[in-house]
C-alpha cells in the first residue's frame, strides 16, 4: 500500500509539474502574441488577448498595449515640465489626501513619487497656462474633469501601470473618450447610464431583475464613476480589469456590473424583496476577493446576446447622442479628442437646458392653482368686456337667469 501511495504521490507531483510546464508554455506563447500585436498595432488581436484569461499578463505589455487600445501615442517624448512653475490647483490638497487613502490597497514597494508626476501637475494647472480664449475654455473643462470625485482612482491606476512620463495622454483619452459624461455639471447623464442596468438584467434574468428592482440604481454609481478602481483592492486585479475595460466601448462597464449582480443570484434571492436597505447594501459591495475571469466572460456573453440598442423600455434612446456611450461605440474607430471636447460642450448645454426645463415645470406645478385662478379671472373679464361691447350681454344674462330660475320667479 505504501508503495502504491508513493507511486500515486509521484504521479500526482508529475502531473502538477506537467501542468505547470503547460501553463508556463501557454503564458510564454501568449506573451509573444501580445508583443507581436503591439508591434503591429493589431487592435483586434489585442482585444482578443485582453479578453482571454489573464488579460495582457504584465505591466510591461500594458505599457505597450494600453495606448494602442486608447488610440493615443505614448508620451515619452513629451518633455513639457512647465506645470512645475504653475500655481497650485485649488483642489490639490484634497486630491493628495484622496490618493494617500487609495494607496493603502497597493504594494508598499510602489514609490509614492508617482503621486506628483507631470501628468498630475498638467491636469491640475493647465487651465491657468494659456491666454487663448478657446484653450482657456478647454483647459478649464479639463480642470473640472480632474475635480471629479474618484478621478484620482482612475488616474492612479494608469500612472502606476504606464509610469509618470507616459500616463498623461492616456489619462486624457480616458477622460474625454470614456468617462466625460461623469464630469458634467450634473450627475443626470451618469444616472441615465445606470438605468441601462435594470434593462440588461430584465433581458438576461427576468426573475432576478424583478427581485432587485429598487427605486433607483445609485448602488452602481461608485463603480461606474471610477471604472471599479475604487472598489477593487488588489493592484493585479484592477490592472487586469483595465485590460478588459479599455479594450471595449464604455458601455461594457455597465454590462460588467450586471454580470457581477447575476453572479450573486442565490445570495440576492435569499434577501426579501421588500428589504430595500439590505438589497442596496449587498448590490453596492463588490465581492472580495473578486474572481474576474468568469465575470468578464459573462459580461461579454450578455453584451452579445442583449446589445444596448436592443434593450427594453427604450432606455438606449434616452442616452444623449453626444454621450460617450454613443460616440465611442467602436473603440477602434472612436472620435478624436477634439470631437470629444465638442460632444462634451454640447451635452453640457443639453444638461443646462434640461435642468431649466425641469425648474420651469416644478414652478408651474407649485403655482398651478393660483395660475389657474388668475387665468380663469382674466378669461371671464375678457369675455365680459367683449359681450358688453358687442351688445350681447343682456341676451347672455337672460339665458343665465332663465337657467337659474330667476326669470320665472319674476313673472310669478
Amino acid at each position: 500500500m505504501a508503495n502504491n501511495d508513493e507511486r500515486g504521490g509521484g504521479a500526482g507531483v508529475a502531473f502538477l509539474e506537467q501542468q505547470s510546464m503547460s501553463d508556463s508554455s501557454t503564458r510564454s506563447s501568449k506573451a509573444v502574441q501580445i508583443q507581436n500585436a503591439c508591434e503591429q498595432k493589431d487592435f483586434q488581436l489585442l482585444v482578443q488577448l485582453a479578453d482571454s484569461p489573464g488579460g495582457l499578463l504584465e505591466d510591461h505589455f500594458r505599457r505597450l498595449a494600453w495606448p494602442i487600445l486608447l488610440a493615443c501615442p505614448t508620451a515619452s517624448n513629451d518633455d513639457d515640465s512647465s506645470w512645475r512653475q504653475l500655481p497650485r490647483h485649488k483642489d490639490e490638497e484634497q486630491v493628495q489626501r484622496d490618493v494617500d487613502r487609495a494607496f493603502v490597497h497597493y504594494p508598499n514597494s510602489m514609490s509614492k513619487h508617482l503621486l506628483q508626476p507631470p501628468a498630475l501637475g498638467k491636469w491640475q494647472n493647465q487651465a491657468n497656462s494659456t491666454s487663448d480664449e478657446s484653450e482657456k475654455t478647454t483647459q478649464a473643462r479639463k480642470r473640472a474633469l480632474f475635480d471629479l470625485i474618484g478621478f484620482h482612482d482612475i488616474a492612479q491606476v494608469v500612472m502606476l501601470v504606464l509610469g509618470p512620463d507616459d500616463a498623461y495622454l492616456s489619462i486624457e483619452a480616458i477622460s474625454l473618450l470614456r468617462i466625460r459624461d461623469y464630469m458634467l455639471p450634473s450627475l443626470a447623464p451618469a444616472l441615465k447610464h445606470l438605468r441601462l442596468l435594470p434593462a440588461i438584467l430584465q433581458s438576461a434574468d427576468r426573475e432576478l431583475a424583478g427581485h432587485v428592482s429598487l427605486p433607483h440604481v445609485h448602488y452602481a454609481l461608485p463603480a461606474a464613476l471610477t471604472l471599479y478602481a475604487h472598489d477593487i483592492e488588489q493592484y493585479s486585479d484592477i490592472a487586469r480589469l483595465f485590460d478588459f475595460i479599455l479594450a471595449h466601448e464604455p458601455v461594457m462597464s455597465i454590462y460588467l456590473f450586471a454580470a457581477i449582480i447575476m453572479s450573486r443570484r442565490e445570495t440576492l434571492l435569499e434577501i426579501p424583496a421588500e428589504d430595500h436597505d439590505m438589497l442596496f447594501f449587498t448590490l453596492q459591495k463588490l465581492p472580495q476577493p473578486v474572481d474576474l475571469e468568469p465575470l468578464i466572460a459573462d459580461a461579454l456573453r450578455v453584451f452579445a446576446e442583449h446589445p444596448p440598442d436592443r434593450l427594453p423600455s427604450r432606455v438606449w434612446r434616452g442616452i444623449s447622442s453626444s454621450s460617450a456611450l454613443k460616440t465611442a461605440r467602436s473603440a477602434e474607430r472612436c472620435c478624436t479628442l477634439t470631437e470629444a471636447e465638442k460632444h462634451f460642450q454640447k451635452q453640457a448645454e443639453e444638461v443646462k437646458w434640461e435642468e431649466a426645463r425641469q425648474r420651469a415645470m416644478q414652478t408651474a406645478f407649485r403655482y398651478r392653482r393660483p395660475i389657474a385662478t388668475t387665468a380663469a379671472t382674466v378669461a371671464i373679464g375678457a369675455i365680459s368686456i367683449w359681450l358688453r361691447r358687442s351688445g350681447q350681454d343682456r341676451y347672455v344674462l337672460s339665458i343665465i337667469f332663465s337657467l337659474l330660475g330667476v326669470g320665472q320667479q319674476g313673472h310669478g
